[in-house]
């Protein structure tokens, strides 16, 4: 006899006056209807999606509990319930896919153990690669308005002070890594004040 899927439910609610019954309630006929095993069911209420996996205790647990392979799906009402965040979710995708883990979203009628969800999902990870073109050249068009309004860019300088004690220290024939701990600096910052001198 074949065992039951194992399943994860997550549901989650913007605002304190709203319910995740009806959510669970939807996922829960679902699971029955399929005849997965609800192993887990994880909540987060009256928290934003836009808010980070740190902040969201139910989705952090699910996150955790994924890694660990407590479940084989993952159950979500919509994908908007997962995070509002587009490179999120397909991060968030391929770590359950990483550990064999399948999702199911209800509205919007994905499923990755089917060819087609299996399709939408590289679909998604491709809309993911747009937006992150789109926020690096939104970066890119701050960074040079910024210059061209003659602000300041970038981490500010080290003190001189620190930047002879950096070249001292390397006189005496001592690696970048214990430079940067002997005097409690990045090891970037080292690297930047010997190549400066060297350039």
């Amino acid at each position: 006899m074949k065992q039951a899927k194992r399943v994860a439910l997550y549901a989650r609610v913007s605002t304190d006056g709203q319910s995740v019954e009806n959510q669970l309630r939807e996922l829960e006929a679902v699971a029955q209807k399929e005849g997965w095993q609800i192993a887990q069911r994880h909540v987060d209420k009256g928290i934003s999606g836009a808010k980070g996996r740190k902040d969201r205790p139910g989705f952090d647990a699910l996150c955790k509990a994924s890694m660990r392979r407590e479940f084989d799906l993952v159950a979500a009402w919509s994908v908007d319930r997962l995070g509002r965040s587009l490179l999120d979710l397909v991060t968030f995708l391929k770590d359950i896919h990483a550990k064999g883990i399948n999702l199911y979203l209800h509205k919007q009628g994905l499923d990755t153990t089917t060819p087609t969800g299996e399709m939408m999902f590289q679909m998604m990870g491709v809309f993911a690669q747009f937006e992150r073109t789109i926020i690096v050249e939104r970066v890119k068009a701050g960074l040079k308005r910024a210059k061209a309004e003659g602000r300041k860019l970038g981490r500010p300088r080290v003190d001189a002070k620190v930047e002879a004690k950096v070249w001292a220290l390397r006189r005496e024939g001592k690696g970048m890594r214990k430079i940067a701990r002997e005097l409690r600096i990045g090891n970037a910052t080292v690297q930047r004040i010997l190549g400066e001198r060297a350039a």
